[in-house]
């Protein structure tokens, strides 16, 4: 649905038990949030923050499934902010949401609350497309939602490593062929990393990976079974389609 005042759209995500308003132009939420939310195990009670939240898909996605979880929505971009605010409220779910760069420094996280070693997960969708490679859009916010910088990585680990106790857990979705960069920022501070390719076709090679990582972990990388968006005829294969409707998680949620 369109609100013509406003130009946005009201859309429905997890079959219909989540309803969002966004913009219509810029950049929108779609299948690599749900994707995200449904790889991130959370458990009530837990301080979930879902570092650049946008309209917080991810995030409002992850505390549906997980009902009691502290979430924190953390949007650089005031507008989307508001939206992320306004979508929480409107669903029901509670959320504090904080209008900040990620890359900003301890103090800048500290004086909006969010203190070192004070959070049980984090979940976050960065900027992934290489400057070099991607031409990037001339809408300002949906250039910013999805270029990277060679440091854009490094900076959005080192914010989740900061906040996040000993142990606790990073989830992210990041290109597949930038999977060497993933595993390089992960190498200072997390460890226990588990990889989950996902790829559009059948025969094709993964278009994104979706990665688990625990703060201080010891365990060996595990390389988990690609996950196939679509079918041979290109039709959403039915594990998928129950994944993106809310009936089922990936096993990098799986206890």
């Amino acid at each position: 649905m369109i609100d013509v005042v406003t130009d946005l759209t009201e859309d429905a995500f997890l079959g219909g038990q989540l309803l969002l308003r966004q913009k219509r132009s810029g950049h929108r939420a779609g299948h690599d949030a749900i994707l995200l939310a449904a790889a991130t195990e959370a458990r009530a009670g837990d301080r979930v923050v879902d570092l650049g939240a946008g309209v917080g898909t991810a995030g409002l996605a992850l505390a549906r499934r997980v009902a009691g979880v502290d979430l924190c929505l953390v949007e650089i971009d005031p507008e989307l902010a508001g939206l992320a605010r306004a979508n929480a409220a409107a669903n029901a779910i509670a959320a504090e949401v904080i209008v900040l760069d990620v890359t900003a420094d301890a103090q800048a996280f500290a004086a909006h609350g969010l203190m070192p070693d004070s959070a049980d997960c984090v979940l976050m969708n960065p900027p992934f497309n290489d400057s070099t490679r991607h031409r990037g859009s001339p809408d300002q916010a949906r250039h910013t939602a999805h270029v990277a910088t060679g440091e854009t990585l490094n900076a959005w680990v080192h914010a989740a490593r900061r906040i996040l106790r000993s142990n606790g857990v990073l989830t992210l979705i990041w290109r597949a062929d930038g999977i060497a960069d993933v595993l390089a920022a992960l190498s200072r501070g997390f460890g226990s990393v588990s990889i989950l390719p996902v790829h559009g076709e059948a025969g094709r090679p993964a278009i994104r990976v979706l990665v688990r990582a625990v703060k201080s972990g010891r365990a060996p990388l595990r390389l988990l079974p690609g996950l196939m968006l679509n079918n041979e005829s290109r039709v959403p294969k039915k594990e998928v389609r129950n994944i993106l409707e809310g009936r089922a998680v990936l096993p990098l949620a799986e206890p």
